[in-house]
């Protein structure tokens, strides 16, 4: 008896840290979406050529970067506990998903970072505060 509610203990309180990472991504990713609408309408009044808004699409790109390294966590936590072999082919086939998807955004977040560059433009990502550091 002891046995079975120390396992259900467990499993609620990865369910609940579950939703606490997916909730966590989902606030960077809606927050990074914001910070970029009204950047996109400042700059967009400001400046109506296209290279003025690369930096906006930038810190975009990084905020869903890091959103999305959360859900990843997320789908990990998940399968933490005795998982089935179903729940690790999902987990495989989203990982691989989300995994590519930050692979491409990082992609083009440093090839439009060093095209800023190049053109004498310092872009307006630091990128000392890239997610994982791996975006530099």
């Amino acid at each position: 008896m002891e046995d079975m509610l120390g396992e259900q203990w467990l499993s609620e309180t990865v369910d609940l840290l579950v939703r606490v990472v997916e909730a966590a991504g989902a606030l960077v990713i809606f927050v990074g979406a914001m910070v970029a609408l009204v950047r996109f309408v400042v700059v967009g009044l400001r400046d109506r050529r296209s290279r003025a808004f690369v930096p906006v699409r930038l810190a975009l790109g990084r905020f869903l970067v890091l959103g999305l390294e959360f859900q990843l966590a997320s789908d990990i936590l998940r399968t933490a506990i005795a998982p089935t072999l179903l729940e690790i082919a999902e987990l495989a086939a989203v990982a691989t998903i989300r995994t590519g998807l930050n692979f491409f955004l990082a992609r083009e977040i440093k090839q439009e970072r060093r095209e800023l560059e190049e053109a004498g433009h310092p872009p307006d990502v630091d990128p000392a505060r890239a997610p994982g550091g791996h975006l530099t």
